[in-house]
């Protein structure tokens, strides 16, 4: 049974009568394009096939009361609250996010009502595969839907207003700096294909990407680790990048180019030397990948990949053993290339992989995790799948 399948079937089991409509958001892999989305830079995600659903029905007394089920069936209920009341601070832990789409939606004057959501999805959490936007897209698309509203590329709300609408509720909301990354991705992807992502114009371009038809496979590790300096990392290295920035008199780093870059390492301190150097060469990185897979040459996308978590690892210094762990053990083993995908300090790894060698590969990494003493990790094959949507 698929998330929404399930979604459905515990709304009426809990609620007693069958919801107006389910909607699904995907999680994404990143391909690559790492820390990029908030220096105005590129990025080239994927969506999964793994998804969050809501099924969701309005309420006319205008409480918004949102109900979670786990796969062993338990439900988690949150405290319904007054969406006319919805503040940032109001709503705290898990139930925040769903809150703070019903508040980014109603500040921006497109969905006030009170509404009935059970939730239900199979995004592993805490692995960096985007389980929290999943379900704040999949809300945003569920209550728009409640309110009479489908997304249309012709008129608003586009998908980027919506993007836009989840990344407020998570920045303001529930208080993490996000940026466009990962709700673009959600919404925004298409089987088969990577989306490449201009963050700062929001010009989008789907790329053919369909690794099993040239016998590869994208291989994603879950190495099951959250390390809690994660999000205060992630702050200091955004904030370091908008100080570089500034110094360097540019809007964003993303207006530092490649062939100016040793030029511009020289007129900062040390400390923000590698911060820049990662940024500007990860976008440089998404180019020569975007150009790859547009001639059909996947093989060669390997080596960029491989190249970016080197850049992750050592210059923005968001790996960890666990990660680089996974990384060598997919290289060592036939893997054509590896990297950490999202955040860092925890979450996944992704390997690209001929399918001839996937068992090796996986056999690899398993036997590395082990010998280090390592939490053994969760490992899938992910194939670029749908985006958004409303399911039935």
């Amino acid at each position: 049974m698929n998330p929404a399948q399930t979604a459905d079937k515990q709304y009426r089991r809990l609620l007693g009568h069958p919801p107006t409509g389910v909607w699904s958001a995907p999680g994404r892999v990143n391909l690559i394009g790492e820390h990029t989305d908030y220096n105005d830079g590129l990025v080239l995600p994927f969506a999964l096939p793994h998804r969050i659903a809501v099924a969701a029905s309005r309420r006319e007394d205008g409480l918004l009361a949102v109900t979670t089920v786990g796969s062993d069936h338990n439900a988690q209920r949150a405290a319904p609250v007054a969406v006319a009341d919805l503040e940032p601070g109001l709503v705290t832990g898990w139930a925040a996010f769903p809150a703070g789409v019903a508040w980014a939606l109603r500040t921006a004057g497109v969905a006030e009502g009170g509404a009935d959501l059970v939730i239900s999805g199979d995004v592993p959490a805490g692995a960096g595969l985007s389980s929290s936007h999943a379900l704040q897209c999949a809300v945003a698309l569920a209550l728009l839907g409640l309110a009479g509203i489908t997304p249309d590329e012709s008129a608003s709300p586009t998908l980027a207003e919506i993007a836009r609408w989840v990344q407020r509720s998570e920045n303001d909301f529930v208080g993490a700096p996000t940026g466009l990354l990962d709700q673009t991705a959600s919404l925004c992807c298409e089987r088969s294909h990577a989306l490449f992502l201009d963050v700062r114009s929001g010009e989008r371009e789907q790329v053919p990407f369909d690794a099993g038809a040239d016998g590869l496979e994208v291989l994603v590790v879950d190495t099951r680790a959250k390390h809690s300096l994660a999000d205060s990392a992630y702050g200091e290295r955004r904030r370091g990048c908008e100080r570089a920035a500034g110094l360097l008199g540019v809007p964003a780093l993303r207006d530092v180019p490649a062939e100016g870059l040793a030029e511009a390492l020289a007129a900062l301190p040390g400390d923000l030397r590698p911060l820049v150097r990662h940024v500007v060469t990860e976008n440089a990185r998404v180019l020569a990948v975007v150009d790859r897979l547009r001639a059909g040459d996947l093989v060669a996308t390997g080596e960029h990949l491989t190249a970016s978590h080197v850049s992750l690892r050592d210059d923005y210094r968001v790996s960890c053993v666990e990660l680089d762990v996974a990384v060598e053990a997919a290289l060592g083993s036939g893997a054509l290339g590896a990297r950490m995908t999202g955040g860092g300090f925890g979450g996944s790894a992704i390997a690209l992989v001929p399918t001839d060698r996937s068992a090796a590969v996986r056999e690899a990494v398993r036997t590395a995790f082990a010998g280090a003493g390592l939490t053994a990790p969760r490992l899938f094959t992910a194939a670029p799948s749908a985006g958004a949507h409303r399911d039935r």
